[in-house]
């Protein structure tokens, strides 16, 4: 399935556009350093942060682009001369993009796309896509999963994948360290297998599974009995979503759903990793 957000897409149709920066980025501001949008005639790519910041970005950028002798730093104070209070300050830098740049820009995209937490989700039902479309809009690899074929067919989430498999508890014994494992299929027994697997994984950044009171206390016996192991439950999110709000409606659910799964992924996964050679490469390369 294409992801929504495709860069080759973009600088296939753009040849002509502008990089803009984040160079850096002190007190409160809309985006940290690092952060960065590509502008064209037309459209724009990604975002600095929005606002009237972006605005005046998007405009020295059109003129950079249709060939002004703008400069090619700008600093800025994130203050009411420019209609902001976030009170801090940027600085950007532009440069328009050459061959060199769109190769360092589709390697850069990918190396970030490659690192993204992993969420899976089990069970391609209401419930399941309404979770998956909601996910889509994140910066997360979801899958979705089932044993069935039908389901999975009818299932079209931009910017999401699935996997048909019998066997869904061997997707988690594969599944990268820190992902996050939910789980909601037709099958109460199917549930039950695939939460004790996921479970199992220590290094699992969430383990969710959709259910009632009854459910949660049905698996919990179960575990007990089957695997013997209590100590794994204390680990589950059942019901997903909180019970905060009594609204059982797929999307209602699935937005719940998404706000702790994202934070429980995002937390585990933004931690400082040693660069690796791709990484290091500089956009202005």
């Amino acid at each position: 399935m294409a992801r929504r957000e495709d860069i080759r897409d973009f600088l296939s149709r753009e040849t002509a556009c502008v990089l803009v920066e984040v160079a850096s980025a002190a007190g409160s501001t809309p985006r940290d350093a690092d952060a960065w949008m590509l502008v064209s005639k037309d459209r724009t790519f990604a975002t600095i942060g929005g606002g009237q910041l972006e605005f005046m970005a998007i405009d020295h950028a059109r003129k950079l682009g249709q060939g002004a002798n703008a400069d090619l730093r700008l600093a800025i104070p994130l203050g009411p001369e420019i209609g902001q209070c976030c009170g801090g300050h940027v600085a950007l830098s532009f440069k328009k993009v050459d061959a060199d740049t769109r190769a360092a820009l589709i390697e850069r995209s990918d190396d970030e796309i490659a690192h993204r937490p992993h969420v899976y989700i089990f069970g391609a039902g209401h419930v399941g896509n309404a979770l998956a479309m909601a996910l889509s809009h994140v910066p997360l690899r979801t899958v979705l999963v089932d044993t069935r074929e039908p389901e999975l067919s009818a299932a079209d989430v931009p910017g999401i994948e699935t996997c048909l498999t019998a066997m869904p508890e061997a997707i988690v014994r594969d599944a990268p360290p820190g992902s996050a494992f939910v789980v909601l299929t037709h099958d109460h027994a199917l549930d039950f297998l695939i939460a004790t697997e996921a479970l199992g994984r220590e290094d699992a950044s969430y383990v969710g599974m959709i259910g009632s009171k009854t459910k949660r206390a049905t698996f919990k016996n179960w575990l007990l009995r089957e695997v013997n192991r209590p100590e794994l439950f204390e680990r589950l999110v059942c019901p997903i979503g909180g019970t905060a709000v009594k609204d059982k409606r797929p999307p209602v659910i699935a937005a719940l759903a998404a706000a702790e799964i994202m934070t429980a992924a995002l937390n585990c996964h933004l931690q400082p990793r040693a660069p690796t050679p791709k990484s290091r490469r500089s956009i202005k390369a």
